[in-house]
């Protein structure tokens, strides 16, 4: 199957802790992003929010727009309410010629406080996950409307975090709720991105493609480690430089006939990880992982150059 190559500018600037590469340009992300290879690349808080605003700087280095982040507290608040909150990025991933919508539900969430630990994440009772799983729905079959499907991000310290859980949601949602496969917090669950992508391979909309250092892994895990405190610890790595076998998680993503972006996803300290660097050894691995699982490089639309590496 034919897929594409993208990238998160996380790997220069991180959204949810901003001093980690806050001092680094767009430019800088945008340019080196291109130099690593990529075709596309994800949302990031320096990203101006305006279509007409955007597209030309995102074509000054033959850049697509893959799509972007969106937290929902659908525990918190209707679903008419959700829509009328994520309006205004509907309308400027729509814009941007995006696909899908990265989307997860943030009520309760412990993503983005170093002062709390992981296991004081929300859970859902079991009597939930119905109207949960119908607000959901509800949401999806909006965004379908506008164009974007949704892809739901099970996310490390939110209400969806385990490999049972992604099955319980998949079990409570209709099928306008695409998935998003992330290996790396697949992995940091404990669950396994193979296993995964073979019972719900049909319904993965996109695909965040992380690697873990089993070692730190490891040791976050003893801790109790906060999600922010594991990222600088350096839990997660790109494709090839980690523990996770990316071959038979595409294989099986090929079986079910993905055709979409892989988007390296990797958020690491730059000061630690330089981002160019690791930005082309997550693109190198990536690229050679989708050959051998039988995928192969979707032709660049007419008018696009090829990356050059």
């Amino acid at each position: 199957m034919a897929v594409r190559f993208g990238i998160n500018p996380i790997t220069w600037s991180n959204d949810d802790l901003r001093e980690l590469g806050g001092e680094t340009p767009l430019e800088t992300c945008l340019a080196e992003a291109r130099r690593a290879g990529y075709e596309g690349i994800e949302m990031g808080h320096k990203f101006p929010r305006r279509a007409p605003e955007l597209k030309p700087i995102l074509a000054a280095h033959d850049l697509a727009l893959i799509s972007g982040w969106y937290g929902s507290r659908l525990l918190a608040r209707s679903p008419a309410a959700e829509m009328e909150e994520l309006a205004g990025h509907l309308e400027l991933l729509a814009a941007m010629g995006c696909e899908v919508m990265v989307f997860a539900d943030v009520s309760g969430s412990v993503h983005t406080d170093r002062s709390r630990p992981l296991s004081a994440r929300p859970r859902l009772a079991d009597a939930d996950w119905r109207d949960f799983g119908k607000r959901l729905t509800d949401v999806a079959e909006h965004l379908l409307a506008g164009g974007l499907r949704m892809a739901y991000h099970y996310h490390m310290g939110t209400v969806v975090q385990t490999e049972p859980e992604v099955d319980r949601l998949m079990a409570s949602t209709g099928e306008a709720v695409g998935l998003l496969l992330d290996t790396g917090h697949l992995t940091y669950a404990g669950g396994d991105p193979v296993a995964l992508a073979r019972r719900h391979g049909a319904r993965v909309a996109h695909v965040h493609c992380k690697d873990v250092r089993a070692s730190v892994l490891d040791s976050v895990r003893a801790r109790d480690s906060s999600f922010l405190d594991a990222v600088i610890d350096g839990v997660f790595t790109v494709p090839g430089d980690g523990a996770i076998d990316f071959v038979p998680v595409l294989r099986e993503l090929a079986e079910h006939r993905y055709s979409g972006w892989l988007v390296v996803e990797a958020e690491q300290d730059p000061a630690r990880a330089h981002p160019l660097t690791y930005a082309r050894k997550g693109r190198l691995a990536l690229g050679e992982a989708a050959a051998r699982a039988g995928m192969s490089p979707q032709a660049a639309p007419p008018g696009r150059r090829r990356a050059r590496g």
